[in-house]
């Protein structure tokens, strides 16, 4: 469990070496390496100021790290993250909705971001909603929806144009446990085919859901490994004795 890159023999959808990420004299990502193969599902862990967020701000190109070097999805993110921005797709603990615009309107205006407009953007918009449970409101505003509700909404907006790389900011935070068995249930329904990210500070959770974890600490990785290679105690009593430490 000591090693910070998970060894696999499967094509690698995120490959990063040496990450680095500075502001101002702070490194919110000390040397990052991490790799995590196609299909598979990553839950990061750790304290706060760790470099999560940081980590998953990188991987959705929104902002660029200070060195290193990072591929996603087999493309040089840093040469050419324009090829990449149309193949990833984010869901945050931010709805990221437009609260005046209905359920319709909001996946009308992302899918024309990527180009997709008339008929096929109809279709794509009403397989989603009805994914989402969510085709009977489909003409409502999405500031009268339930946190649940926009939490499946911003499933759909984030599935919109069919990513291969899906990253997940905190989505549990703020949801009942009704809402929560019901995106488990929307996040397997769209698992097959595609990779996730997922940030957590629920480690039950976020294992439940993962084939690889990562533990964080100042911007560097304590431990990343497959799930079936953990032993689940000891991991837990790592991530709760790196946080009790306030190494973050």
């Amino acid at each position: 469990m000591s090693s910070p890159v998970p060894e696999s023999a499967a094509p690698l959808a995120i490959e990063a070496r040496g990450l680095v990420k500075q502001f101002g004299g702070r490194r919110a990502l000390d040397g990052l390496d991490l790799e995590l193969p196609q299909g598979g599902f990553l839950s990061i862990f750790g304290p706060n100021g760790a470099g999560k967020t940081t980590l998953l701000r990188e991987l959705a190109l929104l902002a660029r790290p200070t060195g290193g070097e990072l591929r996603i999805l087999g493309v040089d993110a840093l040469e050419e993250p324009d090829v990449l921005r149309s193949r990833i797709g984010l869901i945050s603990h931010k709805s990221m909705l437009y609260g005046d615009l209905t359920a319709r309107e909001n996946l009308a205006f992302f899918a024309s971001l990527y180009g997709l407009e008339g008929p096929e953007a109809d279709a794509r918009i009403d397989e989603l909603l009805r994914l989402v449970e969510l085709d009977h409101r489909a003409n409502d505003c999405a500031r009268t929806f339930s946190r649940g509700m926009q939490q499946r909404l911003s499933i759909a907006r984030a599935l919109i144009n069919d990513p291969e790389l899906v990253l997940l900011d905190e989505p549990y935070s703020g949801l009942d446990p009704h809402a929560a068995e019901l995106f488990d249930r929307l996040i397997a329904r769209v698992r097959d085919g595609r990779t996730f990210v997922m940030v957590s500070h629920d480690l039950e959770k976020g294992f439940d859901l993962c084939t690889h974890a990562l533990i964080m600490a100042r911007g560097r990785a304590v431990v990343c490994a497959e799930t079936a290679k953990i032993d689940r105690a000891a991991f837990r009593d790592l991530y709760l004795a790196t946080v009790g430490m306030g190494v973050a």
